[in-house]
Protein backbone atom coordinates (compact mmCIF):
# COMPACT_ATOMS: atom_id res chain seq x y z
CA UNK A 1 0.00 0.00 0.00
CA UNK A 2 0.90 3.45 -0.66
CA UNK A 3 1.53 5.45 3.29
CA UNK A 4 1.36 8.86 3.70
CA UNK A 5 5.29 9.31 3.74
CA UNK A 6 6.72 12.95 2.07
CA UNK A 7 10.33 13.73 1.46
CA UNK A 8 11.06 16.63 3.93
CA UNK A 9 11.87 20.02 2.75
CA UNK A 10 15.54 20.10 4.08
CA UNK A 11 15.92 16.74 1.88
CA UNK A 12 14.55 18.58 -1.02
CA UNK A 13 16.74 21.58 -0.24
CA UNK A 14 20.06 19.42 -0.01
CA UNK A 15 19.60 18.43 -3.95
CA UNK A 16 17.59 21.46 -5.42
CA UNK A 17 20.96 22.21 -6.84
CA UNK A 18 21.28 18.71 -8.49
CA UNK A 19 17.83 19.33 -10.25
CA UNK A 20 20.04 21.96 -12.43
CA UNK A 21 21.77 19.35 -13.95
CA UNK A 22 18.44 18.66 -16.06
CA UNK A 23 18.02 16.56 -18.94
CA UNK A 24 21.05 14.48 -19.98
CA UNK A 25 21.42 13.32 -23.18
CA UNK A 26 19.29 10.45 -23.62
CA UNK A 27 19.07 7.73 -25.82
CA UNK A 28 15.84 5.98 -27.06
CA UNK A 29 15.06 2.38 -26.22
CA UNK A 30 15.57 0.98 -30.07
CA UNK A 31 18.69 2.58 -30.30
CA UNK A 32 22.04 0.51 -30.44
CA UNK A 33 23.66 2.03 -27.47
CA UNK A 34 24.03 -0.30 -24.34
CA UNK A 35 21.89 1.09 -21.43
CA UNK A 36 21.47 0.23 -17.72
CA UNK A 37 17.94 1.33 -16.51
CA UNK A 38 18.44 1.51 -12.68
CA UNK A 39 14.64 1.33 -11.08
CA UNK A 40 13.89 1.79 -7.36
CA UNK A 41 10.81 0.33 -6.24
CA UNK A 42 9.42 -0.51 -3.15
CA UNK A 43 10.13 -4.22 -2.06
CA UNK A 44 6.83 -5.70 -0.07
CA UNK A 45 6.35 -9.62 1.03
CA UNK A 46 4.30 -9.51 -2.20
CA UNK A 47 6.43 -7.46 -4.66
CA UNK A 48 9.73 -8.78 -4.16
CA UNK A 49 12.44 -8.47 -6.02
CA UNK A 50 12.26 -11.89 -8.05
CA UNK A 51 8.53 -10.39 -8.81
CA UNK A 52 9.87 -7.11 -10.02
CA UNK A 53 12.84 -8.92 -12.29
CA UNK A 54 10.29 -10.98 -13.83
CA UNK A 55 7.63 -8.36 -14.35
CA UNK A 56 9.85 -6.34 -16.52
CA UNK A 57 11.96 -9.28 -18.25
CA UNK A 58 9.32 -8.91 -21.36
CA UNK A 59 10.66 -5.21 -21.86
CA UNK A 60 14.19 -6.36 -21.87
CA UNK A 61 13.20 -9.46 -24.20
CA UNK A 62 11.76 -6.93 -26.82
CA UNK A 63 14.84 -4.52 -26.10
CA UNK A 64 18.15 -6.61 -25.63
CA UNK A 65 19.96 -3.33 -25.44
CA UNK A 66 18.05 -2.77 -22.03
CA UNK A 67 18.92 -4.19 -18.66
CA UNK A 68 17.18 -3.30 -16.02
CA UNK A 69 18.75 -2.73 -12.78
CA UNK A 70 15.88 -3.36 -10.11
CA UNK A 71 17.27 -1.40 -6.70
CA UNK A 72 15.68 -2.61 -3.43
CA UNK A 73 15.69 0.72 -0.90
CA UNK A 74 15.94 -2.04 1.66
CA UNK A 75 14.11 -0.93 5.65
CA UNK A 76 14.65 2.96 4.78
CA UNK A 77 11.68 2.50 2.23
CA UNK A 78 11.84 4.48 -1.48
CA UNK A 79 10.36 8.14 0.12
CA UNK A 80 13.67 8.28 2.66
CA UNK A 81 16.51 6.65 -0.42
CA UNK A 82 15.80 9.45 -2.93
CA UNK A 83 16.78 12.17 -1.09
CA UNK A 84 20.05 10.48 0.03
CA UNK A 85 20.41 8.96 -3.24
CA UNK A 86 20.33 12.27 -5.23
CA UNK A 87 22.65 13.81 -2.48
CA UNK A 88 25.19 11.36 -2.89
CA UNK A 89 24.91 11.78 -6.84
CA UNK A 90 23.39 7.97 -7.32
CA UNK A 91 20.25 8.71 -8.20
CA UNK A 92 18.10 6.03 -9.98
CA UNK A 93 16.87 6.25 -13.03
CA UNK A 94 12.83 5.85 -12.41
CA UNK A 95 10.98 5.77 -9.30
CA UNK A 96 8.53 3.87 -8.38
CA UNK A 97 5.71 4.19 -5.56
CA UNK A 98 6.44 7.88 -4.78
CA UNK A 99 3.64 9.96 -5.55
CA UNK A 100 4.62 13.75 -6.99
CA UNK A 101 4.14 16.69 -4.52
CA UNK A 102 5.29 20.78 -4.92
CA UNK A 103 8.88 19.77 -3.00
CA UNK A 104 9.74 16.86 -5.07
CA UNK A 105 8.73 18.08 -8.76
CA UNK A 106 11.58 19.95 -9.56
CA UNK A 107 13.34 16.66 -9.46
CA UNK A 108 11.26 14.82 -11.84
CA UNK A 109 10.78 14.97 -15.55
CA UNK A 110 7.79 16.42 -17.00
CA UNK A 111 5.68 13.14 -18.61
CA UNK A 112 2.82 15.57 -20.13
CA UNK A 113 3.82 14.39 -23.82
CA UNK A 114 3.33 11.40 -23.50
CA UNK A 115 -0.51 10.30 -23.86
CA UNK A 116 0.01 7.42 -21.56
CA UNK A 117 1.04 9.42 -18.70
CA UNK A 118 -1.95 12.46 -19.43
CA UNK A 119 -5.01 9.35 -19.79
CA UNK A 120 -4.00 7.08 -17.07
CA UNK A 121 -5.70 6.53 -13.75
CA UNK A 122 -6.02 9.57 -11.34
CA UNK A 123 -3.86 11.37 -13.93
CA UNK A 124 -5.63 14.90 -13.43
CA UNK A 125 -5.38 14.81 -10.01
CA UNK A 126 -1.83 14.56 -9.46
CA UNK A 127 -0.96 17.03 -11.97
CA UNK A 128 1.10 20.20 -10.33
CA UNK A 129 0.72 23.64 -12.23
CA UNK A 130 -0.72 21.22 -15.12
CA UNK A 131 2.31 18.60 -15.59
CA UNK A 132 2.21 15.38 -15.39
CA UNK A 133 4.98 14.06 -13.11
CA UNK A 134 4.05 10.72 -13.05
CA UNK A 135 2.29 7.81 -14.33
CA UNK A 136 0.18 4.52 -12.40
CA UNK A 137 -1.02 1.45 -12.99
CA UNK A 138 -4.40 1.68 -10.87
CA UNK A 139 -6.15 2.82 -8.24
CA UNK A 140 -6.21 2.41 -4.25
CA UNK A 141 -9.79 3.02 -3.46
CA UNK A 142 -9.91 4.70 0.59
CA UNK A 143 -13.27 5.13 0.83
CA UNK A 144 -15.08 2.09 2.16
CA UNK A 145 -16.64 0.04 4.52
CA UNK A 146 -16.21 -3.73 4.37
CA UNK A 147 -18.73 -5.74 6.13
CA UNK A 148 -19.45 -9.21 7.47
CA UNK A 149 -22.40 -10.48 5.64
CA UNK A 150 -23.65 -13.10 8.26
CA UNK A 151 -23.05 -10.21 10.94
CA UNK A 152 -25.67 -8.34 8.93
CA UNK A 153 -28.05 -11.17 8.01
CA UNK A 154 -28.04 -11.89 11.87
CA UNK A 155 -28.79 -8.25 12.85
CA UNK A 156 -31.53 -8.10 10.43
CA UNK A 157 -29.88 -5.69 7.86
CA UNK A 158 -30.83 -6.57 4.29
CA UNK A 159 -28.93 -3.88 2.29
CA UNK A 160 -26.10 -1.90 2.61
CA UNK A 161 -26.05 1.80 3.80
CA UNK A 162 -26.14 4.66 1.49
CA UNK A 163 -26.28 7.62 4.34
CA UNK A 164 -24.22 7.66 7.38
CA UNK A 165 -28.24 7.81 9.75
CA UNK A 166 -28.67 4.35 8.02
CA UNK A 167 -25.21 3.02 8.66
CA UNK A 168 -25.05 4.32 12.52
CA UNK A 169 -28.60 2.36 12.54
CA UNK A 170 -26.80 -0.46 11.14
CA UNK A 171 -24.13 -0.04 13.75
CA UNK A 172 -26.59 -0.08 16.66
CA UNK A 173 -28.95 -3.38 15.05
CA UNK A 174 -25.53 -5.31 14.99
CA UNK A 175 -24.37 -4.68 18.78
CA UNK A 176 -27.84 -5.66 19.66
CA UNK A 177 -27.39 -9.29 17.66
CA UNK A 178 -24.19 -8.93 19.77
CA UNK A 179 -21.66 -8.45 17.17
CA UNK A 180 -18.83 -5.83 17.91
CA UNK A 181 -20.17 -3.51 15.16
CA UNK A 182 -16.95 -1.54 14.21
CA UNK A 183 -13.39 -3.14 13.68
CA UNK A 184 -10.63 -0.66 14.17
CA UNK A 185 -7.37 0.16 16.20
CA UNK A 186 -4.08 1.98 17.08
CA UNK A 187 -1.53 3.02 14.90
CA UNK A 188 -3.12 5.16 11.75
CA UNK A 189 -6.20 3.11 11.84
CA UNK A 190 -8.14 5.20 14.15
CA UNK A 191 -7.69 8.48 12.08
CA UNK A 192 -8.70 6.03 8.50
CA UNK A 193 -12.16 5.31 10.42
CA UNK A 194 -12.88 9.05 10.94
CA UNK A 195 -11.88 9.95 7.23
CA UNK A 196 -14.03 7.29 5.58
CA UNK A 197 -16.82 8.38 7.25
CA UNK A 198 -16.54 12.24 6.85
CA UNK A 199 -13.54 12.92 3.76
CA UNK A 200 -16.15 11.75 1.18
CA UNK A 201 -19.35 14.04 2.12
CA UNK A 202 -16.91 16.89 2.93
CA UNK A 203 -15.19 17.45 -0.61
CA UNK A 204 -18.46 16.50 -2.25
CA UNK A 205 -19.33 20.00 -0.45
CA UNK A 206 -16.28 21.69 -0.50
CA UNK A 207 -13.94 20.46 -3.70
CA UNK A 208 -10.92 22.64 -2.92
CA UNK A 209 -10.90 21.40 0.47
CA UNK A 210 -7.30 20.52 0.80
CA UNK A 211 -6.29 23.89 -0.78
CA UNK A 212 -8.47 25.67 1.26
CA UNK A 213 -7.95 24.28 4.96
CA UNK A 214 -3.87 24.86 4.08
CA UNK A 215 -4.72 28.39 3.43
CA UNK A 216 -6.81 29.24 6.29
CA UNK A 217 -9.83 30.13 4.05
CA UNK A 218 -11.80 26.88 5.91
CA UNK A 219 -11.74 25.31 9.53
CA UNK A 220 -11.82 21.58 10.59
CA UNK A 221 -14.54 22.47 13.06
CA UNK A 222 -17.16 23.87 10.68
CA UNK A 223 -16.18 21.17 8.01
CA UNK A 224 -15.54 18.32 10.36
CA UNK A 225 -18.02 18.71 12.88
CA UNK A 226 -20.44 16.46 11.23
CA UNK A 227 -18.02 13.46 11.22
CA UNK A 228 -16.77 13.47 14.37
CA UNK A 229 -19.74 14.22 16.43
CA UNK A 230 -20.94 10.69 14.50
CA UNK A 231 -17.74 9.03 15.09
CA UNK A 232 -18.03 10.36 19.16
CA UNK A 233 -21.59 9.26 18.87
CA UNK A 234 -20.28 5.59 17.85
CA UNK A 235 -18.00 5.76 20.88
CA UNK A 236 -20.29 6.42 23.35
CA UNK A 237 -22.95 3.90 21.85
CA UNK A 238 -19.93 1.45 22.35
CA UNK A 239 -19.78 0.60 18.42
CA UNK A 240 -16.24 1.57 18.23
CA UNK A 241 -14.89 -0.11 21.62
CA UNK A 242 -12.61 2.43 23.53
CA UNK A 243 -10.35 -0.60 24.21
CA UNK A 244 -9.52 -0.80 20.01
CA UNK A 245 -6.70 1.72 20.81
CA UNK A 246 -4.19 -1.41 21.87
CA UNK A 247 -5.08 -3.26 18.91
CA UNK A 248 -2.37 -3.71 16.37
CA UNK A 249 -2.78 -3.51 12.57
CA UNK A 250 -2.34 -7.01 11.81
CA UNK A 251 -4.31 -7.83 14.74
CA UNK A 252 -7.52 -5.89 14.14
CA UNK A 253 -6.91 -6.90 10.16
CA UNK A 254 -7.03 -11.05 11.14
CA UNK A 255 -10.19 -10.02 13.74
CA UNK A 256 -12.39 -8.93 10.75
CA UNK A 257 -11.28 -11.65 8.61
CA UNK A 258 -11.97 -14.62 10.94
CA UNK A 259 -15.82 -13.05 11.95
CA UNK A 260 -14.97 -11.83 14.73
CA UNK A 261 -16.26 -8.02 14.61
CA UNK A 262 -18.97 -6.55 11.63
CA UNK A 263 -17.82 -3.69 9.69
CA UNK A 264 -14.44 -2.68 9.04
CA UNK A 265 -13.06 0.54 7.21
CA UNK A 266 -9.63 -0.32 4.65
CA UNK A 267 -8.73 0.22 1.81
CA UNK A 268 -8.80 -1.31 -1.32
CA UNK A 269 -5.60 -3.47 -0.55
CA UNK A 270 -7.93 -5.29 1.77
CA UNK A 271 -9.45 -7.52 -0.85
CA UNK A 272 -5.39 -8.90 -1.51
CA UNK A 273 -5.66 -9.58 1.95
CA UNK A 274 -8.20 -11.18 1.95
CA UNK A 275 -7.75 -13.57 -1.36
CA UNK A 276 -4.46 -15.17 0.06
CA UNK A 277 -6.04 -15.57 3.80
CA UNK A 278 -6.30 -19.42 4.28
CA UNK A 279 -9.75 -19.01 5.43
CA UNK A 280 -12.37 -16.03 6.06
CA UNK A 281 -15.57 -14.89 6.65
CA UNK A 282 -18.26 -14.11 4.06
CA UNK A 283 -17.10 -10.28 3.32
CA UNK A 284 -18.36 -7.69 1.06
CA UNK A 285 -18.48 -3.51 0.37
CA UNK A 286 -19.99 -0.76 0.07
CA UNK A 287 -18.41 2.70 -0.51
CA UNK A 288 -18.76 5.55 1.99
CA UNK A 289 -21.88 6.32 2.21
CA UNK A 290 -22.85 10.56 2.35
CA UNK A 291 -24.23 12.63 4.96
CA UNK A 292 -27.40 13.77 2.95
CA UNK A 293 -29.61 11.22 0.93
CA UNK A 294 -29.50 11.63 -2.74
CA UNK A 295 -25.77 12.97 -2.56
CA UNK A 296 -22.70 10.94 -4.48
CA UNK A 297 -19.92 11.05 -1.75
CA UNK A 298 -16.36 11.38 -3.06
CA UNK A 299 -13.96 7.92 -2.98
CA UNK A 300 -10.60 8.77 -1.52
CA UNK A 301 -8.07 7.00 -3.60
CA UNK A 302 -4.44 6.77 -4.35
CA UNK A 303 -2.74 5.65 -7.59
CA UNK A 304 -1.84 2.77 -7.53
CA UNK A 305 2.42 2.17 -8.17
CA UNK A 306 3.19 5.73 -9.39
CA UNK A 307 6.00 6.09 -11.69
CA UNK A 308 8.25 8.79 -12.33
CA UNK A 309 11.69 9.63 -14.00
CA UNK A 310 14.49 11.53 -12.12
CA UNK A 311 15.28 14.46 -14.28
CA UNK A 312 19.00 13.79 -13.21
CA UNK A 313 18.76 10.61 -15.54
CA UNK A 314 20.80 10.44 -18.22
CA UNK A 315 18.63 7.62 -19.88
CA UNK A 316 15.25 9.77 -20.38
CA UNK A 317 14.19 8.29 -22.96
CA UNK A 318 14.61 4.83 -22.28
CA UNK A 319 12.70 5.31 -19.53
CA UNK A 320 10.30 6.53 -20.50
CA UNK A 321 9.44 3.62 -22.84
CA UNK A 322 9.86 1.17 -19.90
CA UNK A 323 7.40 2.99 -18.38
CA UNK A 324 5.12 3.18 -21.01
CA UNK A 325 5.38 -0.62 -20.90
CA UNK A 326 4.20 -1.12 -17.25
CA UNK A 327 1.20 1.05 -17.32
CA UNK A 328 -0.27 0.03 -20.65
CA UNK A 329 1.03 -3.74 -21.35
CA UNK A 330 -2.32 -5.30 -20.69
CA UNK A 331 0.11 -8.11 -18.97
CA UNK A 332 2.22 -5.89 -17.16
CA UNK A 333 -0.43 -3.78 -15.68
CA UNK A 334 -3.11 -7.18 -14.82
CA UNK A 335 0.13 -8.89 -13.00
CA UNK A 336 0.86 -5.70 -11.14
CA UNK A 337 -2.97 -5.03 -10.04
CA UNK A 338 -3.80 -8.83 -8.67
CA UNK A 339 -0.18 -9.06 -6.62
CA UNK A 340 -0.84 -6.00 -4.62
CA UNK A 341 -4.75 -6.19 -4.36
CA UNK A 342 -5.41 -2.90 -7.15
CA UNK A 343 -8.42 -1.91 -9.68
CA UNK A 344 -8.24 -0.34 -12.80
CA UNK A 345 -11.42 -0.29 -15.09
CA UNK A 346 -10.69 -2.37 -18.18
CA UNK A 347 -7.75 -4.52 -17.17
CA UNK A 348 -9.21 -7.22 -15.54
CA UNK A 349 -7.85 -10.20 -13.62
CA UNK A 350 -8.74 -13.60 -11.67
CA UNK A 351 -10.74 -11.66 -8.95
CA UNK A 352 -12.12 -13.33 -5.44
CA UNK A 353 -15.85 -12.43 -5.26
CA UNK A 354 -14.60 -9.47 -3.03
CA UNK A 355 -12.43 -8.07 -5.96
CA UNK A 356 -15.09 -8.17 -8.43
CA UNK A 357 -17.42 -6.19 -6.39
CA UNK A 358 -14.38 -3.50 -6.04
CA UNK A 359 -14.42 -3.37 -9.50
CA UNK A 360 -17.81 -2.44 -9.72
CA UNK A 361 -17.18 0.49 -7.36
CA UNK A 362 -14.13 1.22 -9.88
CA UNK A 363 -16.15 1.34 -12.76
CA UNK A 364 -19.37 3.24 -11.01
CA UNK A 365 -17.03 6.28 -10.10
CA UNK A 366 -16.48 9.19 -12.27
CA UNK A 367 -13.07 10.29 -12.70
CA UNK A 368 -13.66 13.62 -11.35
CA UNK A 369 -15.34 12.23 -8.17
CA UNK A 370 -11.89 10.83 -7.00
CA UNK A 371 -10.06 12.91 -3.87
CA UNK A 372 -6.98 12.58 -1.84
CA UNK A 373 -6.61 11.28 1.72
CA UNK A 374 -4.18 11.96 4.67
CA UNK A 375 -1.66 14.90 3.83
CA UNK A 376 -3.19 14.73 0.38
CA UNK A 377 -1.40 14.70 -3.23
CA UNK A 378 -0.52 16.91 -6.03
CA UNK A 379 -1.65 20.46 -5.37
CA UNK A 380 -4.41 19.14 -3.03
CA UNK A 381 -1.90 18.85 0.08
CA UNK A 382 -2.13 19.81 4.21
CA UNK A 383 0.41 21.35 6.21
CA UNK A 384 2.77 18.46 6.88
CA UNK A 385 2.41 16.30 10.14
CA UNK A 386 -1.38 16.56 9.67
CA UNK A 387 -2.65 12.77 9.34
CA UNK A 388 -0.31 12.29 12.67
CA UNK A 389 -1.99 14.93 14.55
CA UNK A 390 -5.50 13.73 13.01
CA UNK A 391 -4.97 10.21 14.82
CA UNK A 392 -3.71 11.59 17.94
CA UNK A 393 -6.86 13.60 17.97
CA UNK A 394 -9.14 10.59 16.84
CA UNK A 395 -7.51 8.26 19.37
CA UNK A 396 -8.28 10.96 22.34
CA UNK A 397 -11.47 10.89 20.90
CA UNK A 398 -11.50 7.23 21.90
CA UNK A 399 -10.09 7.66 25.23
CA UNK A 400 -12.77 10.28 26.31
CA UNK A 401 -11.95 13.37 24.94
CA UNK A 402 -15.31 15.29 24.06
CA UNK A 403 -15.99 16.36 20.11
CA UNK A 404 -15.27 19.82 20.37
CA UNK A 405 -12.53 19.43 22.45
CA UNK A 406 -11.19 17.36 19.26
CA UNK A 407 -12.62 20.54 17.00
CA UNK A 408 -10.98 22.82 19.20
CA UNK A 409 -7.70 21.31 18.93
CA UNK A 410 -7.24 20.30 15.36
CA UNK A 411 -8.34 24.08 14.51
CA UNK A 412 -5.86 25.60 17.04
CA UNK A 413 -3.06 23.10 15.04
CA UNK A 414 -4.01 24.70 11.53
CA UNK A 415 -3.70 27.84 12.71
CA UNK A 416 -0.50 27.40 13.81
CA UNK A 417 0.20 25.26 11.12
CA UNK A 418 -1.19 26.55 7.58
CA UNK A 419 0.12 29.12 5.72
Amino acid sequence: MIKGRHLTALGIASVASLALAGCATSAPADSDEKIELSMLVNVTPNLTEEYWNDLVAPFEKEHDNIDVVIQNPGAEGVHAAVPRLLAAGDAPDIVQSMAPTTEIAPELVDLSEYDWATSGPLAEQYTIDGKHYMAGIGVQLQSLFFYNKTAFAEAGITGTPTTVDELTEALGKLKTAGWTPVQTGGDWMTSHTLQTLGLPSIITEYPDWFQEMSAGELTFGDTYKQAVDTYAEWVAEGYIPKEALGIKYPDAEQAFLSGKTAVYSMGSWFAGTQANAADSADIGVFRAPAFDAGSQPSMGANIASPYSIMKSSEHQDAAADLIEYLVTDQDAVSSQLAVDGNFRDGYEYEMTPLGEELLAIVAETPADAYTPTGNGYGERTLPSEYSNELNTQTQALIGGTSAQEMLDAMDAWFLANAS
